[in-house]
């Protein structure tokens, strides 16, 4: 049997017997209109092929359902998991999530802002490259919609929901100190404001504990290939017995994806137990780290919290756009969680 065919919302409106403005309110929010009258519009779209065309629809209101996510790189499975997470959620408070990619560069993550400003996207939830970010391109998205910015921030009164690296670098130094030779940092090019707060996590702790810290890695050249970088100079260091420490610690997973790597090259092994030369420590446990060879001993960023409290801050600053009331926070500080596996 054919279903009938609708062509507008009037036309679906007048065939289920309600008016446009309720089947509207329908469409905003199932729940706004009366049982009767819902069951009614229901079993009007299960014998129908009518659709709502969202797009068209949003258009013509003041603010859309839909919601900005702009990453520096979807490929990073950290930014993935995120990503994830936040659509999931989004979905379930109502709103359809619109994400893009910077490809960690400024001139795409300027692209996308004027993106998003053009699809009239209700809020943003933003991780922004960081210090290579032109503020003004934020600062002028931030005039026109609420934004909530993840894992690193614009400078200012932004609202920000982060990992306390201070605290999480703290952490997996303690440890890996207590437990074996102290550790070396292996510092990445400072990309965002993550890498100087844990450069200075792991300087502080180490001074805290009497130690030298000993910081090695090119910071110079910008680049987010984090695992070449991390099997290029591993690969140099032990070619020339150069290689600072028996107990190496990567300032994020993806670099010690290629530390391990390097020493795998050369016959080196890796881990805690006797007999291995090498112990590899890293932070933000992404989803491969449990999966590497040996399984990776990191610091874990609250994947759940971090996204959850991302959408409720966004959600707060829309009805304060609403005349709601202002968010109590606008700056929340995640602590990490030591994860201990075998790579020492």
């Amino acid at each position: 049997m054919t279903k009938p065919t609708h062509r507008t919302m009037d036309d679906f409106a007048r065939s289920c017997g309600v008016s446009r403005p309720t089947l509207s309110k329908y469409f905003d929010d199932p729940g706004s209109v009366k049982s009767a009258t819902r069951e009614r519009i229901e079993m009007a779209l299960s014998a129908s092929d009518y659709r709502p065309n969202l797009f068209a629809r949003n258009l013509n209101r003041k603010r859309t359902r839909n919601v900005g996510i702009l990453v520096p790189a979807i490929t990073d499975p950290f930014y993935a998991e995120m990503v994830n997470r936040l659509e999931l959620r989004l979905r379930d408070e109502g709103y359809w999530p619109v994400v893009i990619s910077s490809h960690g560069l400024p001139e795409l993550e300027l692209e996308a802002a004027n993106t998003m400003m053009s699809l009239k996207v209700a809020g943003a939830i933003v991780a922004p490259l960081g210090l290579t970010s032109d503020p003004r391109v934020f600062e002028k998205l931030g005039q026109d919609i609420p934004v909530v910015y993840f894992d690193t921030y614009i400078e200012g009164d932004t609202p920000f929901i982060g990992n306390n690296n201070r605290q999480s670098v703290a952490t997996i130094v303690d440890y890996l100190c207590r437990s074996g030779e102290p550790p070396a940092y292996f510092d990445i090019p400072h990309v965002n404001h993550n890498s100087g707060e844990r450069l200075d996590g792991y300087i502080t702790t180490m001074e805290a504990l009497g130690l030298e810290p000993i910081v090695f890695g090119n910071t110079r050249d910008y680049s987010w290939d984090f695992e070449r970088i991390g099997y290029e100079q591993t690969e140099a260091l032990l070619a020339n017995g150069t290689l600072p420490s028996k107990t190496i610690l990567c300032s994020n997973d993806r670099l010690a994806f290629g530390v391990m790597a390097a020493a795998y090259s050369r016959g080196i092994g890796i881990g805690r137990k006797s007999g291995s030369q090498l112990r590899i420590a890293a932070h933000d446990d992404h989803p491969l780290s449990r999966y590497a060879c040996p399984p990776l001993t990191t610091m874990a960023q609250d994947f759940a919290a971090m996204a959850g409290h991302s959408v409720e801050m966004l959600l707060a600053l829309l009805e304060e756009t609403d005349g709601g009331t202002e968010p109590l926070a606008r700056r929340v500080s995640l602590n990490g969680t030591l994860v201990m596996r075998q790579s020492a």
